[in-house]
């Protein structure tokens, strides 16, 4: 199969710059409607789940960069950080506006609900896990790090399973939406397991080029 034309290099830069811009607006949108009373119920908790619905929706793009280019010959690897950072700060400002504006930083309640609440527990550690993520996400921590930072960035696939999880958890009806978000995981930690004896088939049939391993 023939790669998708890819955007010329000269746009690369701009590109990344407007995906960050794109999208930090939701953020921005949600904050606004929440500040002009025009979010529907408890704005606070209504603002703290959209934060992390958007924090989910950028891990599935993050992690779907990869089967894309394999399946289809997208290569948008070049935005894989952008989106994956992304993700760290809708889950950094989620967990800031659940500790600032709904439990106004009393930390003994907030201890209290990782311990008793199952679905804080796990989404409190995938946010822990994401840190080195979003902390070695740049040059040199890769050169840095050598192999060992693909080793470690191989988490995200634990911290967006565990985020699919925290999200059915804490519904009180796991409906359609969670249950996507479950399928999704499910399938883009399935391909990794399969993506190597694909790539192998593939270029064994002259079906496409090889890719790097991500």
């Amino acid at each position: 199969m023939a790669a998708i034309p890819a955007l010329p290099r000269k746009y690369h830069a701009a590109s990344i710059w407007l995906l960050y811009v794109a999208g930090l607006a939701p953020a921005a949108y949600g904050f606004w409607l929440g500040a002009t009373g025009r979010l529907p119920g408890n704005p606070v908790k209504e603002f703290e789940h959209l934060l992390g619905l958007w924090a989910l929706r950028f891990l599935v793009v993050t992690l779907a960069i990869t089967p894309l280019r394999d399946l289809v010959g997208l290569n948008w690897i070049r935005y894989r950080r952008a989106l994956g950072l992304l993700a760290f700060w809708y889950v950094l400002m989620h967990f800031l506006t659940y500790m600032v504006l709904d439990q106004y930083l009393n930390f003994s309640a907030v201890l209290a609900d990782i311990a008793k609440r199952p679905f804080i527990t796990i989404g409190m550690a995938g946010f822990v896990m994401l840190i080195p993520l979003a902390l070695t996400s740049n040059t040199w921590s890769i050169r840095r790090l050598g192999p060992r930072w693909t080793k470690l960035h191989r988490l995200v696939y634990v911290i967006a399973a565990a985020g699919a999880l925290h999200f059915a958890m804490s519904v009180k009806v796991v409906g359609l939406e969670p249950w996507t978000y479950i399928v999704l995981m499910v399938l883009l930690v399935s391909w990794r397991l399969v993506r190597t004896p694909f790539n192998r088939w593939k270029r064994g049939s002259g079906g496409g080029a090889q890719f790097n391993r991500a």
